[in-house]
């Protein structure tokens, strides 16, 4: 008898479990889930490489990876931009939502080819700019980039179709396939160019990998749609709210480095690297986010519900960090970095906290960006200068710092938080957005 009231209840429970899949938390969960999948693969490339490739090498494959994140807030602003356009089309019920996507990929597909053929010639001064020996990687850094342009502008289209599982495993595939092609690039004797150009390989993979479940979405039939270069232009808002995210994020890290020694400047960037696990997790979340905002005002719901159910999935995910990172901060940099690098153990929950704050800010961007409220650009823009002259002011301390850097990120997040929550007006309420 007890085997079968099991038996009954394992249905009930399959159907619960598909049932919260299936929610705003789950789906929404789903999507952090994925990002810390990639923020880990991400932490053993950069193990394997930082040990493979010695310190100077390593270096040199540093400043390509940065170089290759600046040029990416172009292209993470086209996902914002062409996620807000489909999600808009599919809740109107257009038969020929993503119209425009085709197209848009052909474009960047020309224009990658042209950026590589400029590159080229121009590869001794991109290498002087980004202080590299391997030149050719310097070559490859705008190319890869419009390579990262032409799978946002898949993936936005996928999460305006609400194709979630599908952005998630190719985010994992990513990762993973530039493990591969980096590895496999290094182990045929390219170097640090090898290893870069991994990242590249991984692009063009996951770009003919995801064309054709998206090819089966999109409309054949020609219909009216917005140009690239208009898209281009309507996306002035997600660039400058990502690149002031950006600022917030890493700008703390360079001003340090020029108050502090070499040593100390060191163990304060590991402490950053573990507190901004968080972020990924943010980012995973707006990835739900935004187009499920955009889709649900689009048709005149109040959709700050989502924004809120993403906002606790935060705070539940950083409860345990950074009590972790309080109860052994010292032991955890050494085990992970290195015994040399944990003079930042002090620092570390205060990052912690002030990384999970600015996650909270990243989630309220994205909620704002879906329905065309800009108002966050009055508290980012402030704050990023704020951030500079309060740490200047600081000094050398490093505990000193994170806290500073936690009380600034507190007013921020506090202030984006008043901006989102805010009950909407009727114009946004019934579909009318302010153009991005």
């Amino acid at each position: 008898m007890e085997a079968g009231i099991e038996s009954a209840r394992r249905p009930g429970r399959r159907a619960m479990i598909q049932q919260l899949a299936g929610s705003d938390t789950g789906r929404a969960a789903g999507m952090g889930a994925a990002v810390i999948a990639v923020n880990v693969i991400a932490l053993v490339f950069t193990v394997v490489f930082a040990r493979i490739l010695g310190a100077s090498g390593y270096g040199s494959l540093a400043a390509l990876i940065s170089a290759f994140i600046i040029l990416m807030v172009a292209g993470s602003s086209l996902q914002i931009a062409t996620a807000r356009e489909v999600s808009h089309a599919v809740a109107d019920r257009d038969q020929h939502a993503g119209a425009g996507v085709r197209r848009w990929l052909r474009q960047l597909a020309l224009a990658s080819i042209l950026v590589a053929v400029v590159a080229i010639p121009f590869r001794d001064l991109l290498g002087a700019a980004i202080n590299v020996d391997e030149v050719w990687a310097a070559a490859a850094v705008p190319f890869t980039a419009m390579m990262w342009a032409i799978v946002c502008v898949e993936r936005g289209a996928l999460q305006g179709f609400q194709s979630y599982r599908l952005i998630a495993f190719s985010m994992v595939g990513e990762a993973m396939a530039r493990l591969f092609f980096g590895l496999l690039l290094y182990a045929i004797g390219l170097g640090v160019t090898g290893a870069f150009l991994g990242q590249a390989a991984a692009l063009i993979t996951v770009a003919l990998v995801l064309g054709a479940p998206l090819g089966r979405r999109l409309p054949h039939a020609s219909a009216p749609a917005k140009r690239l270069r208009d898209l281009l232009a309507g996306s002035w808002l997600p660039m400058a709210a990502l690149t002031l995210l950006f600022v917030l994020q890493e700008i703390h890290v360079i001003v340090v480095k020029h108050e502090v020694s070499g040593d100390a400047a060191g163990s304060y960037a590991v402490a950053a690297v573990a507190a901004k696990a968080i972020i990924w997790v943010a980012i995973g979340l707006g990835l739900y986010l935004l187009p499920e905002t955009a889709r649900r005002a689009k048709l005149g719901e109040d959709a700050r519900s989502i924004l809120v159910r993403t906002l606790a999935l935060i705070g539940v995910t950083s409860v345990p960090m950074v009590l972790i990172y309080a109860a052994g901060a010292e032991p955890l940099l050494g085990a992970v970095f290195g015994d040399d690098l944990t003079e930042a153990s002090g620092a570390l929950p205060w990052l912690g906290l002030a990384m999970t704050l600015l996650a909270c800010s990243y989630l309220s961007v994205q909620y704002m960006l879906a329905i065309g409220r800009p108002t966050f650009l009055w508290v980012l823009a402030p704050a990023a200068v704020a951030e500079v002259a309060v740490l200047v002011i600081v000094g050398a301390d490093l505990t000193s710092v994170a806290i500073a850097l936690f009380g600034l990120q507190l007013i921020c997040a506090a202030l984006m938080l008043i901006l989102s929550l805010r009950r909407p007006p009727e114009r946004e309420r019934v579909g009318t957005y302010i153009p991005a």
